[in-house]
């Protein structure tokens, strides 16, 4: 008796479908990504089980390593708000070159009198590891109290604005204070930094945490 051929079909399978849903997810995932930001000094947070998320805008974060304190702000029009108010306050003239720098600017650590050297350097050179010695917060130079309370003003005049053009979904809240300190920081630095915002009354901040692990 003959056999019985079976026709062969072809195995392949046609991926085009899939590598264009492959290729949008990735478009999708980068440009709605927010790339992490170089820290002027990186430090290791304590470990936490609180979850609670940072906001993601209208927040600054003093960072804290080594006794010195770095200052960040998210929005550079609170950052050029801010070094406005700096500026009339320490009676130190500043130019539209440099006001822009510092808008661009998010993290920093130096004392006044070395901003300006700082805003001239090339962004990569800004971030070398000890070239920021941190913004003064001791009783008799409190120049971090002065930069907290410049941005919050900021902040303040930034939202006034919009609301005064008529833009939907703005409400006045304060500007959000984070603050990220050293695992091994002494607990007088990061007290002392509570009480600088407790003296503006600023009662409510963040404390930026890692996330313990199930074996902590």
């Amino acid at each position: 008796m003959a056999k019985v051929k079976v026709s062969k079909k072809s195995t392949r399978i046609d991926m085009t479908a899939m590598c264009d849903v492959a290729f949008l997810l990735l478009s999708f995932f980068i440009m709605t990504a927010t790339a992490k930001q170089p820290e002027p000094h990186p430090v290791d947070t304590p470990a936490s089980t609180v979850q609670t998320k940072l906001p993601e805008e209208n927040l600054a974060t003093i960072t804290v390593g080594d006794d010195k304190a770095f200052f960040t702000m998210m929005s550079p029009e609170v950052r050029r708000g801010a070094l406005e108010r700096i500026s009339q306050e320490y009676n130190v003239t500043f130019t539209d070159a440099e006001y822009q720098a510092f808008a661009n600017l998010q993290g920093f650590g130096v004392p006044l009198n070395q901003l300006k050297g700082l805003l001239a350097m090339e962004p990569s050179e800004r971030m070398e590891e000890g070239l920021q010695g941190g913004i003064p917060f001791d009783s008799v130079n409190n120049q971090l109290g002065s930069w907290v309370e410049a941005a919050r003003e900021a902040h303040k005049a930034v939202l006034e604005e919009r609301m005064s053009k008529g833009e939907e979904g703005v409400v006045f809240k304060d500007l959000d204070i984070a603050i990220k300190g050293d695992a091994e920081e002494d607990y007088p630095v990061i007290k002392r930094i509570i009480d600088i915002l407790q003296e503006q009354k600023k009662n409510k901040f963040f404390l930026v945490t890692g996330l313990r692990d199930e074996n902590f």
